[in-house]
């Protein structure tokens, strides 16, 4: 809450922090295109909240631009509203499809 906190009081070190998760989370992505095959990313918790999530999701998509632009445009990013973020557990639960035996 603190960090989040400091980002809505304009302070650049909160800022530096969301941009390198943002950074990390983007080759992150790169790394797990590796193994898996996904086209879509659900962007959950509360450290997505406020401007600093949209600087993590910003960031993100420029390390994965500047890395691999086919593999940029492949993914999209996805969001619930504000107040859900907080639950991204159950968000991310609910949102799974349904296994067909």
């Amino acid at each position: 809450m603190l960090l989040q906190e400091l980002m809505a009081g304009g302070d650049a070190r909160a800022a530096r922090v969301y941009e390198t998760i943002g950074t990390c989370l983007g080759y992150a992505l790169l790394d797990y295109r590796q193994f898996y095959e996904f086209g879509h990313l659900l962007l959950l918790g509360r450290v997505t909240t406020g401007a600093g999530g949209d600087l993590i999701a910003n960031r993100a998509r420029e390390a994965m631009q500047a890395e691999d632009p086919a593999a940029a445009a492949s993914v999209t990013f996805h969001t619930v509203p504000e107040r859900e973020k907080r639950h991204g557990q159950a968000v991310a639960a609910a949102s799974l499809p349904a296994i067909k035996a």
